[in-house]
């Protein structure tokens, strides 16, 4: 009898009681490899974050300057958790088709009714936009980064850039800028 093995992804950093959660699109394979959400060297995310007055407890509280791939799993123990839209991992995000996100859009939105974050924050609309068509079953609208009107249960969402390499349009300011918009949107929540 022959065994079907799921392939390898990152885990989801979830716990109830969460102030944020990071969801990306999908994990990358060599994120995969290395164990890390964000871990290749060029991602904006780890430098961003670090640079953003988000990470500022986290910082003080593991007595460190920079943030890394390393830390994604001590982030729970402040608050801060991840996951992806889709969980297959993939070279890049092209590689996902529609039956990917209706796969896993669903799956999302149990998951975040289940440990009721404070605030989702999406990587980017390719994150947000399936989401919100195939889990939330809005269709007629098109979302812009920052603040959204959707919730899910108490908690509300929030899109910033994405931060891979591939995402030329947004610098690492650019990034950090997002994250400190997203910390006062935490703030007065």
């Amino acid at each position: 009898m022959k065994t079907r093995t799921t392939p390898p992804t990152l885990p989801d950093y979830l716990q109830p009681g969460l102030d944020l959660v990071f969801v990306g699109i999908n994990p990358g394979l060599y994120s995969v490899r290395q164990g890390h959400y964000f871990a290749r060297s060029t991602n904006r995310f780890w430098p961003a974050f670090t640079a953003s007055r988000l990470s500022r407890r986290v910082r003080d509280g593991l007595a460190v300057e920079r943030l890394a791939p390393e830390h994604d799993g001590a982030l729970l123990g402040f608050g801060i958790g991840f996951t992806d839209v889709v969980k297959r991992a993939s070279g890049n995000a092209a590689e996902l088709d529609p039956a990917d996100f209706a796969r896993w859009a669903p799956r999302l939105l149990q998951k975040l009714s289940r440990v009721a974050p404070r605030v989702a924050c999406f990587h980017g609309l390719t994150a947000y936009r399936p989401f919100l068509a195939l889990a939330l079953g809005v269709e007629r609208r098109s979302p812009t980064l920052g603040p959204q009107p959707e919730v899910v249960g108490a908690t509300r969402l929030f899109v910033v850039p994405n931060p891979s390499p591939a995402n030329a349009h947004f610098t690492l300011t650019d990034q950090t800028s997002w994250y400190d918009r997203l910390a006062d949107f935490l703030d007065a929540r």
